[in-house]
């Protein structure tokens, strides 16, 4: 069916196995995201151009041209077998398989969808998360890097990449993926010091992919104010030189000032902000956003209602923008750190 009427319809992507995912008792990646996300999904206000679908799962093949094939044959064999422990914060259960081979698949799906003009833009409503998944392990909740999935294939496409990471903690998988890729940009704002420990603004990229990287590491109680003086000042300039012909959103909602598990200042509001800037760099059709973090359900629901509504060219303002001014020696340090980096 196509949709392209709808000038800013937008494909959201998810999938009942999701919630059987079982990531441990008390464990804060619990399924009850997924129906804080739905609620903000319909909290936006705009239902009317909100096309949902359920994803397929991704081919062995899209997997093994991010991820070592020998981790992932042992990963399926580990969850059919039962699962059990990854590492201290990781665990699945035999419907992990089948959850995470589908979160993968979803973004797979959503640039086919697009390329047949259904939608202006895609949101992937999934989980398990992927953007601590490396080359040949699970990480932090991760099992496979959706994004990775999706930015590789549109890569080997011929397109031209960008992922701009928001979540709090560092995507250091996605990151290790890309490191020497010269069609994938990874730009990343994060708190540091905080889990996994990577994401140094002196992270650039190497071989073909030097200067493909961007790390903007902030420290506790950053504010909307200084996310924007990044883009300006760093970002932007290398964004440019780019060119990106596609661009795809870690979305990370654990940004938000009232998570538990992180201490960055963001609200609702500067998430809608962030997706408007990010998407309006590319023309319609080219434009997804993935789940990753986000454990407090409130925040949740009325982040996610911000960023579908801003996606369909609304403002909700449900809470005020974050207030503080941006922390310019932070960022003035960032970018000298940054130019010396490129210069070795």
């Amino acid at each position: 069916m196509d949709l392209s009427y709808w000038v800013m319809a937008i494909l959201v992507g998810t999938h009942k196995k999701f919630h059987e995912h079982d990531s441990g008792t008390d464990h804060p990646e619990r399924p009850e995201r997924l129906e804080a996300v739905l609620e903000g999904v319909d909290l936006s206000g705009v239902g009317e151009a909100v096309i949902h679908f359920e994803p397929t799962p991704a081919k062995m093949e899209d997997l093994y041209r991010v991820h070592d094939k020998n981790y992932i044959d042992a990963l399926r064999r580990f969850c059919l077998m039962g699962g059990g422990r990854l590492d201290p914060d990781t665990s699945v259960s035999v419907a992990s398989w089948d959850a995470a081979i589908l979160a993968a698949g979803a973004g797979l799906d959503a640039i086919r969808r697009l390329g047949d003009n259904e939608a202006d833009s895609a949101f992937l409503a999934v989980r398990p998360p992927g953007h601590h998944a490396v080359i040949d392990r699970a990480m932090g909740f991760c099992l496979i890097n959706n994004v990775a999935v999706a930015a590789a294939s549109l890569a080997s496409q011929g397109e031209r990449v960008l992922i701009f990471d928001y979540d709090a903690h560092h995507g250091n998988g996605t990151q290790d993926i890309f490191y020497s890729s010269k069609d994938v940009m990874y730009a990343s704002v994060h708190q540091y010091p905080l889990y996994p420990g990577s994401g140094r603004a002196s992270e650039v990229g190497v071989g073909e992919g030097l200067g493909t990287t961007i790390n903007i590491p902030v420290p506790e109680g950053t504010t909307g104010a200084t996310y924007f003086g990044a883009i300006e000042q760093i970002l932007m300039p290398a964004i440019e030189k780019f060119s990106p012909t596609w661009v795809v959103a870690s979305s990370g909602f654990d940004s938000h000032i009232g998570d538990p598990l992180c201490d960055l200042g963001l609200t609702s509001s500067d998430f809608g902000s962030l997706i408007t800037w990010l998407f309006s760099l590319v023309p319609g059709g080219r434009r997804l956003a993935f789940l990753e973090g986000g454990y407090d359900l409130d925040a949740l629901r009325l982040s996610t209602a911000e960023t579908i509504a801003a996606m369909g060219g609304e403002t909700l303002h449900l809470e005020r923008a974050s207030e503080g001014g941006a922390l310019v020696g932070v960022l003035n340090a960032i970018r000298e750190q940054r130019a010396r980096s490129l210069e070795l």
